[in-house]
C-alpha cells in the first residue's frame, strides 16, 4: 500500500482517507452546533455594518453644517464690514465739493447695499441648508437608536448561545486537530474545498446502498471496490465528493 510522510510520520493512503472522513464527523458536528446561531452572525455583522454607517453619515452631516456655519459667519463679517463702509461712505457726502464726488460717493454706497443683499440671500440660503441637514440628523438618530436595540438584543443573544457551546466546541477543534495530523495539505486543501462546495458541508461521505450517500447517486461495483480498498481517493463523479466505505 502507498505511504507517504506527514508531520514525521508514514502515513497510507486508506489512513488519510479515514481521518478524513474522522474530520468529516467532527467537523460535522461543529456544523450542527453553528446551526443553532441560525442567522445571528450575519444579522448582527449586517447591524454592525449599518450602524458603522449611520454614524458616518452623521459624522458627515455635522461636517457639512459646520462649514455652512463657517460660511454663514464668514458673510455676517462681510454684511458688518459692508455697512461700516456704507456709514464712512455717507459721512464723506457730507463734505464733497462736487456733485461728480456726491455721484461717486453714491455708487459706492450702493455697491455695498447689492453686497449686503446678495451676502443676506447667501445667509438665508445657508440658514435652510442648516435646517435641512439637522432634519437628516434628526431622522439619522432616530434610526440610529432603533438599530442600535436590534443590535443588542441580537447580539446578547449570539454571545449567550456562544458561551453556552463554547467548551463543546473547543474540545471538537481539539479533536478535529488531532484528526488532521495523518492528513497532508494537498488533501486537506482539497477536503476544504469540497466542504465549502457543497450545501451541507459534506465532504466525506459513505457508499451507502450501493450510492453515495451525498448525491445518492449509483456507484458501479468495481468502484466500490477500490473505495473499500483505500488505495487511493477516490470522489464521486457527480458531486465531487469523498468516498469511503461503510
Amino acid at each position: 500500500m502507498a505511504q507517504k510522510k506527514t508531520n514525521d510520520v508514514d502515513y497510507s493512503m486508506q489512513e488519510k482517507i479515514m481521518a478524513l472522513y474522522e474530520l468529516q464527523k467532527i467537523d460535522s458536528q461543529i456544523d450542527e452546533i453553528n446551526k443553532v446561531k441560525g442567522e445571528l452572525p450575519l444579522e448582527v455583522q449586517d447591524l454592525e455594518d449599518e450602524l458603522a454607517g449611520l454614524n458616518t453619515r452623521i459624522e458627515n452631516v455635522n461636517a457639512e453644517i459646520e462649514e455652512l456655519n463657517s460660511l454663514s459667519r464668514q458673510r455676517k463679517r462681510e454684511v458688518d464690514q459692508a455697512k461700516i463702509m456704507i456709514a464712512n461712505y455717507k459721512e464723506q457726502q457730507n463734505n464733497v465739493r462736487n456733485n461728480r464726488e456726491f455721484d461717486a460717493i453714491t455708487k459706492e454706497i450702493e455697491y455695498q447695499e447689492l453686497e449686503i443683499e446678495l451676502a443676506e440671500k447667501r445667509l438665508k440660503e445657508y440658514s435652510t441648508g442648516i435646517k435641512a441637514k439637522k432634519a437628516i440628523i434628526e431622522q439619522t438618530n432616530a434610526t440610529l437608536e432603533e438599530r442600535n436595540i436590534d443590535y443588542k438584543a441580537k447580539k446578547e443573544e449570539l454571545d449567550s448561545i456562544e458561551a453556552e457551546t463554547a467548551q463543546q466546541v473547543a474540545d471538537l477543534t481539539a479533536k478535529a486537530e488531532k484528526a488532521k495530523e495523518p492528513i497532508d495539505e494537498r488533501l486537506l486543501a482539497a477536503y476544504n474545498r469540497i466542504r465549502k462546495n457543497v450545501h451541507n458541508g459534506l465532504a466525506v461521505v459513505t457508499v451507502t446502498r450501493d450510492a453515495c450517500g451525498g448525491c445518492f447517486n449509483r456507484i458501479p461495483p468495481q468502484r466500490q471496490v477500490d473505495i473499500r480498498q483505500g488505495k487511493k481517493l477516490i470522489v464521486c463523479e457527480y458531486c465531487g465528493r469523498i468516498l469511503v466505505g461503510e
